[in-house]
């Protein structure tokens, strides 16, 4: 087994075994992919929830629902599709449901946009729990590769020499080492975005309920007429 010149990462990476830069760079791989989803949802969420704050201050004095769209004018996101999904099961149920049956079909439409909202922002972070789950596991890995390859270079060698078993068991302990700067980062990155879309979910809330009122309104103040017309 080669000794390096020193004991640097990038010294030990070079001299280390195929295998064992395999694993590294997978690891170092797996690494920038947590700070790009990181980067990417930092900045997702803080849109998707600023646009939803601002969305819902601006139909709070809004008295139906065609008043909410006309309000938010042609601005997109999950309160307009609440809205719109309230609007469209009022005009489909007109003259043949009770109210409370449409009110059950808007709040099934609700549920299912809700939904399709939680899957998009939460993608990535199934990516994140991965890697923050076998990352570790991954740079073991390298490491016992490594460590094995070494006993079999000091067999070869018939010495015990330091200077000659230090280089390859320093090379994989440091697939360990990569493995947990891969994993913790991860690990805590995900439990960050967990909280945050958590407060997120909380707003997407606190929107399908506003949609909810102002159906429930609309539907007591003229039994689907008035908003009817106006969806029409």
């Amino acid at each position: 087994m080669p000794v390096p010149h020193d004991l640097s990462p990038w010294s030990m990476f070079l001299s280390a075994d195929i295998i064992v830069k395999g694993v590294m760079i997978g690891l170092a791989f797996a690494s920038l992919v947590t700070w790009t989803i990181f980067i990417a949802k930092i900045i997702e969420l803080s849109v998707v929830k600023s646009k939803l704050r601002r969305s819902l201050k601006t139909i709070a004095d809004s008295r139906s629902l065609a008043e909410a769209q006309f309000a938010l004018g042609s601005k997109t996101g999950v309160l307009s599709a609440f809205l719109s999904a309230a609007m469209r099961e009022a005009r489909l149920s007109a003259g043949i449901s009770s109210d409370a049956g449409i009110k059950e079909r808007a709040a099934s439409s609700f549920a299912e946009i809700a939904r399709a909202e939680a899957r998009r922002i939460r993608l990535g972070m199934g990516l994140l729990a991965t890697i923050g789950a076998t990352s570790p596991f991954v740079g073991l890995f390298g490491t016992v590769w490594g460590i094995m390859n070494s006993f079999i270079g000091i067999s070869k060698a018939q010495t015990t020499n330091l200077a000659v078993v230090a280089p390859g068991i320093a090379e994989a302990l440091l697939a360990t080492a990569i493995g947990l700067v891969a994993a913790i980062p991860a690990v805590i990155i995900y439990n960050h975005f967990a909280r945050v879309t958590k407060i997120y979910f909380e707003q997407v809330g606190r929107a399908s309920g506003a949609a909810a009122r102002l159906l429930s309104r609309d539907l007591d103040r003229g039994h689907g007429g008035p908003h009817v017309r106006a969806a029409e």
